[in-house]
């Protein structure tokens, strides 16, 4: 595999992707050309235009894959792929009824680079159940793609201790959902990725959080761990 899932694509007072061009940029060495998968989103025209101005100063053309008469075919003929973020159960609704989550299942498991951000990070997963999204559509599943073995929780959010706030903290709900479910969860806070080459897996970025790293892991029966760098042997393999 040769993945990188952005927790975000966009810092405030920062612009689209700024804050991780330099993790970009290497995956796509030697690439000029990337399909864009815009369906987290309702407008595609307007965000797949979004993404191509931010590529096009690095020399990256961007072809939506709405653009294709053949989404699917797109995927698979793409040397690198970007799938963008918005609502996830949108994105996983609209993957599968084009029949795109084989299509980016192959381009993965074939060493082809897939970047993703948000929603598309989520995607990776092997299910859209730690997202933050509103289920505003019903994508008749919630098994994602599975390139990676473990959830991931894009946006982690600590809890205030000085907010008003009294409802569940983000790391509420995880621990509910290992509750009910056993595999792993790598939260990203804002800011950070996980990069994913040759066997190893890497967290990386700054976070925006003041004095945080970049994310924790949350596993069954266990404390939050906060986790940096090389994470590879305390995460499922993700072969």
């Amino acid at each position: 595999m040769n993945l990188l899932l952005l927790s975000n694509s966009t810092n405030v007072g920062h612009g689209y992707l700024e804050h991780a061009w330099h993790a970009v940029l290497p995956v796509l060495d030697g690439i000029d050309e990337i399909v864009f998968v815009p369906y987290a989103l309702a407008d595609h025209d307007l965000y797949t235009a979004k993404v191509r101005t931010a590529f096009a100063p690095h020399g990256i053309a961007v072809t939506g894959a709405h653009e294709s008469d053949s989404p699917a075919e797109a995927v698979a003929g793409a040397a690198a792929v970007f799938v963008g973020g918005g609502n996830t159960f949108r994105l996983l609704d609209r993957v599968i009824s084009l029949g795109l989550d084989h299509a980016l299942r192959s381009h993965a498991e074939a060493g082809r680079p897939y970047l993703s951000a948000s929603a598309g990070t989520n995607l990776a997963t092997p299910s859209i159940r730690t997202t933050n999204d509103m289920p505003i559509v019903f994508p008749g599943r919630f098994e994602a793609l599975g390139l990676v073995p473990y959830q991931i929780n894009c946006h982690y959010l600590d809890a205030d201790p000085t907010s008003t706030h009294a409802g569940e903290t983000r790391a509420l709900r995880l621990t509910e959902y290992l509750e009910e479910n056993d595999t792993p969860v790598v939260a990203l806070r804002e800011g950070t990725w996980i990069r994913v080459e040759e066997g190893r897996t890497t967290l990386g970025g700054e976070s925006v959080a003041a004095g945080r790293g970049p994310g924790l892991l949350f596993a069954r029966g266990q404390e939050p761990q906060e986790i940096t760098g090389d994470i590879t042997d305390l995460v499922p393999s993700a072969d």
